[in-house]
């Protein structure tokens, strides 16, 4: 009489070999590549890093000049962003979510912290030089360091702050120094957040965020290709014309992506796709001491449902390695 095989034991050795496989697979799956153009490297405060609920300026009541003004940032939702505590925290969590996901970051902030994070990870970071006044350093010291080579872009330039224009001819000679070597150029342009001029930047003026303000800058430097910062956001109509008369114009979505209201959000974004600018869209966070701002503004495109997976991967990478001229073989 034959006798009968015992194929349990099989079946289960077996089992555990595909789950065994299949979850070290999925552990060694190296996520899509995603670039982040706008990622501030700054030095930790414990005194204010407040948790952040996302989108807080769904609520914007205004407040009165006698009574305490109202927070630039809310943490009243069931559950807030932790911020960091302390730098080595932040570069700890910042780098450990960039290498898990795959995320390469344009960052510009303070020296120290910059150069850190890019010790530590010199194919996640990609450092930038910022300039909003002349003050800040000469042309001949801004040009020096751009030549050296550690800094590969200009910006966060942000004039609007200090009461500038962008066309402000103080700042001329720093944008035609980019021009000369091919620096591509980041500028804020847009809005701050909730009472900015009378609450903690008075000398901020939201005309002056108006995307028509870098006309007279482009045309005096016509090969100067720059990134629009917040996507000038909510001056759309403004933005669309400026794209439309300069082929150099890029935007990123970054802080109104996690600030203001969702739907406010999506409107703005599927306005700029639908006048034809998919290709020119950068995905950015304006990432600060929250570290989990990465994972919370990408989800925010990965749920557009009116983006297709060519558009969300233009926006998350394919644009992006357009305009810094990038090897996209390097991050695949």
């Amino acid at each position: 009489m034959r006798q009968k095989l015992n194929i349990q034991p099989l079946f289960i050795m077996l089992a555990c070999a595909s789950l065994t496989f299949s979850g070290h697979a999925q552990e060694t799956k190296k996520h899509l590549p995603i670039i982040d153009v706008h990622v501030h490297a700054m030095k930790v405060n414990p005194a204010f890093a407040n948790d952040l609920c996302p989108w807080f300026l769904k609520n914007m009541p205004g407040s009165d000049p006698k009574q305490p003004a109202p927070s630039f940032l809310s943490n009243g939702c069931a559950d807030p962003l932790k911020a960091a505590k302390s730098d080595k925290e932040m570069q700890d969590a910042l780098l450990g979510t960039a290498e898990r996901l795959n995320i390469i970051m344009v960052a510009s902030g303070d020296a120290t912290i910059l150069h850190n994070w890019h010790k530590a990870a010199p194919n996640r970071i990609i450092p930038s030089i910022g300039i909003s006044n002349p003050k800040e350093m000469t042309v001949k010291a801004f040009e020096d360091s751009l030549s050296k080579g550690f800094y590969k872009v200009m910006g966060e330039v942000a004039p609007q702050y200090q009461g500038m224009s962008p066309s402000d001819m103080s700042l001329d000679e720093y944008f035609g120094v980019a021009e000369k070597l091919g620096v591509p150029v980041g500028i804020h342009m847009g809005t701050g957040g909730n009472g900015m001029a009378n609450i903690t930047a008075p000398k901020y003026r939201a005309s002056l965020g108006r995307p028509f303000l870098l006309e007279d800058m482009l045309a005096r430097h016509p090969k100067l290709k720059i990134w629009v910062m917040h996507a000038g956001y909510p001056m759309i109509d403004e933005m669309i014309a400026l794209m439309g008369a300069n082929a150099y114009v890029y935007v990123d979505l970054a802080g109104f992506i996690w600030s203001y209201p969702l739907e406010e959000i999506h409107a703005y974004l599927q306005r700029l796709i639908q006048a034809g600018f998919g290709k020119r869209i950068m995905y950015g966070t304006d990432l600060m001491i929250w570290p989990k701002l990465l994972e919370t503004s990408i989800n925010v495109i990965e749920s557009a449902n009116y983006l297709s997976e060519e558009q969300k991967r233009d926006i998350f990478f394919n644009n992006a390695v357009r305009f810094f001229n990038l090897d996209e073989s390097k991050f695949k």
